[in-house]
């Protein structure tokens, strides 16, 4: 499998009056194509500051990000703008539909943006809603839909210009546990059968059931990686 994401000690530090907070530390990780990761820990741990450096929403204070041998940091920020438009898709704790977009409207928005709403672009995006059930919500707006039909359009969204790496910041935060398995099953799928790069952040230890690697960062740091399946069960279930 090639590498798509790869970090090397990467780190960001806050200034606060006088004193330095290290929101990272030196992490140094690592995702293939077809992987599916997920990025956990306590709050405060550096998770969501991690994820945002690798969607190039912030800059890394040191290190680098390397998306397919692309360095985020060295780039300026209009050309970080598109390429995080084009390679890297992205879902919030909220799905953050537009309202007063139709289901077909909100996922055709990105393609419109990148100008590759063209007619075989139409029907990918039919194609794509189908494979995440949502056939028959084509034409719904937002508020007409459940929360876990909301976040499989967001789904949609973030992979239908075919990114390199799909970033998820908590997507099962508002979903009850049955809608939250469906939504991360279908993500995992998606990600293996697409061959994309995939990171999930979850403070839900039971969603790891789905993904193939386990990040686990505190304070800041890298505490370990956990590849094996067994171990990946083990974590996902410890009262078992």
């Amino acid at each position: 499998m090639s590498t798509v994401l790869e970090t090397c000690a990467v780190s960001k530090t806050y200034k606060v009056e006088k004193n330095v907070i290290k929101a990272v530390d030196e992490v140094s990780l690592s995702v293939d194509a077809g992987e599916f990761v997920a990025l956990v820990g306590p709050s405060g741990s550096g998770k969501t500051t991690m994820l945002a450096m690798l969607a190039g929403l912030l800059s890394p204070t040191d290190g680098s990000i390397k998306i397919n041998g692309q360095e985020l940091a060295s780039m300026s920020e209009s050309k970080r703008s598109r390429f995080r438009r084009k390679k890297i898709g992205f879902t919030f704790q909220e799905s953050n539909l537009v309202p007063y977009l139709t289901v077909l409207e909100n996922v055709e928005l990105l393609l419109k943006l990148n100008g590759r709403l063209d007619r075989d672009g139409k029907q990918r995006v039919k194609d794509l809603l189908v494979t995440l059930g949502l056939d028959e919500h084509l034409h719904n707006l937002p508020s007409q839909l459940s929360g876990g039909q909301q976040q499989r359009v967001a789904i949609a969204r973030a992979l239908i210009h075919n990114p390199d790496i799909v970033l998820a910041d908590e997507p099962t935060a508002s979903l009850d546990t049955e809608r939250a398995y469906q939504v991360v099953e279908t993500f995992a799928n998606l990600i293996h059968s697409q061959q994309l790069a995939g990171i999930m952040v979850t403070h839900d230890l039971r969603m790891t059931r789905y993904v193939d690697k386990v990040i686990q960062m505190q304070d800041g740091q890298l505490k370990q990686i956990i590849q094996d399946k067994a171990e990946i069960s083990d974590f996902a279930n410890p009262q078992d």
